[in-house]
């Protein structure tokens, strides 16, 4: 990654840290802005570490010691949304948690505006294009973007299923075809049973999608991968900002295939829209 995105390399990185490491990159993430203004041994006496444990942390991330990072640093909060922090105390109240959690996917979702690649986009855009049917794969926490997706896709004029059953999901896996697109969607991308169905997906023929972390055991049985690789705290709150973010590639991917059907198709999703206005009732008069 750039330098603008020495932050979301922190957190992306900060399970990889020894203890002592991670004390300094949460006195970092928790309020950035007074990191960059701190001297090394400040920086040492807030997260309760050594000078030379600040400077390992520093070396971590490829810069040439903390004045270097701390460049960096500040070059990462001009680069996009400053970073607000994710963590929810017990004594917070619901102004700040309120506040962190719509910060926290606000600098998210513009992380991953950033870093997405289009080449990948366009490759699942592909697939989903070419599609005979697509099933929509999701567990827990991440259903709801399987199901936001369904809605989205049955648009199209082809079969399109969500599930969030597991056996259901291997049922369909076991069944698939050359041809057929399965898209599983994880925050961790390390459930076991959506990676055994992923696998078994794969070896029946089917293109499958991953919506999940980059290097997690679900990414590396996928066909191709959207990365999704945020570092939220799930031990003990459910993924927030995640969700958002599969969502908006939900929409992201929906978008591509239709524009990718061309002009002549928009009557049809016109005509889609058009069936739902009896369901409402008509504007206020004002």
């Amino acid at each position: 990654m750039a330098n603008h995105d020495l932050i979301a390399r922190i957190r992306t990185r900060i399970d990889e840290l020894n203890r002592s490491e991670r004390k300094v990159a949460d006195v970092i993430l928790r309020d950035p802005n007074a990191a960059i203004g701190m001297s090394i041994a400040t920086l040492a006496q807030a997260a309760t570490v050594s000078e030379p444990t600040v400077n390992r942390f520093c070396r971590n991330f490829d810069t040439k010691g903390y004045p270097d990072f701390k460049i960096q640093l500040a070059q990462s909060l001009a680069g996009g949304t400053p970073y607000v922090s994710r963590s929810v105390e017990s004594d917070d109240d619901a102004g700040a948690y309120t506040d962190k959690i719509i910060g926290a996917t606000i600098a998210a979702l513009d992380e991953a505006r950033r870093t997405v690649d289009p080449k990948r986009i366009e490759r699942v855009v592909d697939h989903l294009s070419q599609a005979r049917q697509i099933n929509f794969f999701a567990l827990g926490a991440s259903a709801p973007a399987a199901f936001d997706a369904h809605n989205k896709f049955f648009r199209f004029n082809l079969p399109v299923s969500a599930h969030n059953d597991v056996l259901t999901q291997r049922m369909i896996a076991a069944a698939a075809h050359t041809g057929d697109v399965i898209v599983v969607i994880s925050y961790t991308g390390r459930t076991r049973e959506l990676v055994e169905v992923a696998q078994l997906a794969s070896d029946s023929g089917a293109t499958v999608i991953g919506i999940t972390r980059e290097g997690s055991p679900l990414a590396e049985v996928c066909t191709d991968l959207l990365p999704v690789d945020l570092a939220e705290d799930t031990e003990v709150y459910m993924p927030m900002a995640s969700r958002m973010i599969h969502m908006a590639l939900i929409d992201v991917l929906a978008t591509g295939v239709t524009l990718r059907r061309g002009k002549s198709f928009l009557p049809h999703l016109r005509k889609i829209k058009e069936s739902l206005r009896p369901t409402k009732f008509p504007p206020a008069k004002e």
